[in-house]
């Protein structure tokens, strides 16, 4: 049953599907998005309130008021144009590199072993070999950012490299923004090892639609939606909801 493109469902499966809208903790607004996306059934949007209130973690680490101004930047005239990067921690012993695309606020979390500016590059090269070179780079006055090695292999590629203004974090604010947004849904997070965290949490931002736009991060970046569970409730897919539980269910007692 539809009511639109949005798949009805029934009560004595909402429990289930809440359980997968809620997979990376992702907050009320964004769970909010995530579902308006793929099904509805009766007072949907206050059954998710009252779900992320009970959340535990979720209620733990509700983020503080911005204590300063976050400087505006021109908007990008496409996806990738400009990215920023920030580092994240050390958060439970783990340092990690936030990347996040202007123009379509996709984000990379990528785990570091260290942070120099070779283990940086490193990780550019990976994402640069999935998305391209973006024409400008935003970071903070970091010293791996800063160094010669990293400024070269920059000029080398031919990326613009924006240094944030010193003392002055916030006019990297995109970046310091999703630092916090990174930080906080990791600690929401179940036990585990720190990449399937991670995995688990970008599935969620790459694939909510922005409130701003109605569009998601996959969308915006790669012209596409990204398939996920929940689209397997649309009774066009050949494998029903019903036939995944069992292994859902296998899945996450094994993680």
């Amino acid at each position: 049953l539809l009511w639109g493109d949005r798949v009805v469902v029934p009560t004595k499966l909402r429990t289930r599907v809440l359980e997968l809208l809620h997979e990376g903790h992702p907050g009320i607004v964004r769970m909010k998005s995530l579902a308006r996306s793929y099904v509805w059934w009766p007072n949907m949007d206050q059954v998710i309130s009252e779900w992320v209130e009970k959340c535990r973690p979720c209620q733990e680490s509700r983020p503080d008021p911005p204590v300063a101004p976050i400087r505006e930047w021109e908007k990008p005239k496409g996806p990738w144009g400009r990215i920023h990067i920030d580092f994240a921690g050390p958060f439970h012993g783990q340092t990690f590199l936030i990347v996040v695309d202007a123009f379509s606020k996709w984000l990379e979390i990528i785990l570091m072993p260290s942070t120099t500016a070779e283990a940086v590059i490193k990780a550019l090269r990976k994402l640069f070999a999935t998305h391209g070179l973006p024409d400008t780079l935003v970071s903070d006055n970091g010293p791996q950012f800063t160094a010669t090695l990293f400024e070269g292999y920059l000029a080398g590629l031919g990326i613009r490299h924006a240094l944030s203004a010193p003392f002055h974090p916030a006019s990297n604010g995109l970046a310091e923004r999703f630092v916090r947004t990174a930080k906080e849904a990791l600690s929401r997070l179940d036990n585990g090892d720190w990449q399937a965290r991670i995995d688990q949490f970008l599935a969620v931002q790459h694939a909510t639609p922005c409130t701003a736009t109605g569009r998601s991060p996959a969308e915006l970046l790669m012209g596409r939606k990204l398939r996920c569970v929940l689209d397997r409730l649309h009774p066009n897919y050949s494998v029903s909801y019903r036939d995944l539980l069992p292994h859902l269910d296998a899945y996450r007692n094994c993680t």
